[in-house]
């Protein structure tokens, strides 16, 4: 259940109630595609650098260990270790990252697997079961990520089929939630809203969807090629027309200065790999912006990566030391980084809730946007 907390302007700050406890919003999802962050990074790590959620991945999962495994080990928040909400999503995103290994039909997609090039049938029914499966807090409905730009007429066939897939996800998942052998069987659906870059159809989507009285709504299918201008403006256009008294949440976005700039718009929960992966090659973000911890500068540098910052990495840490393990190849070089941009952004969601309950969002908006000069 969603409560409205405060509201100013389409800036919102809400508690999203669910099975495995209360979310603060707006939120930001720590991605953990294997049920793991990649980076050598716990759970213990991540109830320490303040995760309330973290995201997982259905196609993956699906592939290895297996849902099945997951399934006789108790369930996902049994076998990772985690008693704070998941969120799963549904594979959907898969139909367009491996393009070139998929047939997308009426009843589903068929796959080549990216390990072995085993054949997979993936469609709303089984992306509903392996999701049960997983037993996750938030099940997301099986779609189509429309590649943009793709031609109106595309657009227009895969939208009603992305609409006929959610009629399906919403019947089976409430079979498999009334069976008594399901493990969470208070799971959550979420509906995905696309339309690529076309106004009108994604308008006309959220209409469609938000009548399906489901538990949350997310904008699916930007961040995947357009500018930054045109996503803002998808979202100004389609958050109005979903429900008000739900979550919303935007997939797979992005740097801090597109979650401001979404957060402005009425958006309510992100992820994105974008932190984590940086840590990984080396790139952090700090106060003032992003910096590379490869760059010769740091060789006698004995401060901490971002002065003040109260992470784990930050607190007992040089940016000398931190260099000189990247420079070495040692694995501690990724878990200390990683650990740092995923503390920045579960702090920068922080701070925001904080802003929108003393009425100044706006400014620390243009404080931040200011200071780190992103361009982003």
């Amino acid at each position: 259940m969603y409560k409205l907390l405060k509201k100013s302007g389409k800036v919102r700050r809400g508690e999203f109630t669910t099975p495995h406890g209360t979310i603060q919003t707006p939120v930001f999802m720590n991605v953990g595609t294997l049920a793991v962050i990649k980076g050598a990074v716990s759970t213990m790590d991540l109830k320490e650098i303040n995760c309330q959620v973290e995201l997982s991945n259905t196609y993956h999962l699906h592939l290895r260990p297996t849902d099945t495994v997951v399934r006789k080990m108790g369930g996902l928040h049994k076998f990772m270790n985690w008693d704070r909400p998941i969120l799963t999503d549904s594979g959907g995103f898969q139909v367009f990252s491996l393009s070139k290994m998929r047939k997308i039909k009426e009843e589903g997609v068929y796959f080549n697997s990216h390990i072995d090039g085993k054949k997979i049938f993936m469609g709303p029914e089984e992306s509903m079961q392996i999701q049960s499966n997983l037993a996750s807090t938030i099940a997301m409905a099986f779609d189509e990520c429309i590649p943009n730009p793709s031609t109106k007429e595309y657009v227009v066939d895969s939208v009603a089929r992305t609409t006929r897939w959610l009629e399906r996800c919403k019947i089976e998942m409430d079979r498999l939630n009334s069976l008594s052998d399901t493990i969470n069987n208070k799971q959550m659906l979420f509906g995905i809203n696309q339309g690529g870059t076309y106004e009108d159809i994604r308008i006309e989507h959220a209409k469609t969807i938000s009548k399906m009285d489901l538990d949350g709504y997310a904008i699916g299918g930007l961040a995947v090629g357009e500018s930054h201008e045109e996503m803002y403006r998808i979202i100004d256009a389609v958050v109005p027309h979903l429900p008000q008294d739900k979550p919303i949440y935007l997939m797979g976005v992005g740097y801090p200065s597109n979650i401001l700039e979404a957060v402005s718009r009425g958006v309510d929960f992100f992820d994105c790999v974008l932190p984590a992966r940086n840590g990984r090659h080396g790139n952090v973000f700090t106060k003032d912006g992003r910096i590379n911890m490869f760059n010769a500068k740091f060789e006698l540098d004995a401060g901490p990566i971002d002065e003040g910052c109260n992470c784990p990495t930050c607190k007992h840490y040089t940016r000398a030391y931190i260099r000189h393990l990247f420079k070495a190849k040692e694995m501690l070089a990724m878990r200390l980084c990683v650990l740092h941009n995923l503390y920045f952004y579960n702090k920068l969601m922080e701070d925001i809730r904080d802003a929108i309950d003393n009425d100044c969002f706006e400014e620390f908006k243009a404080e931040k946007l200011a200071q780190w000069n992103e361009g982003k």
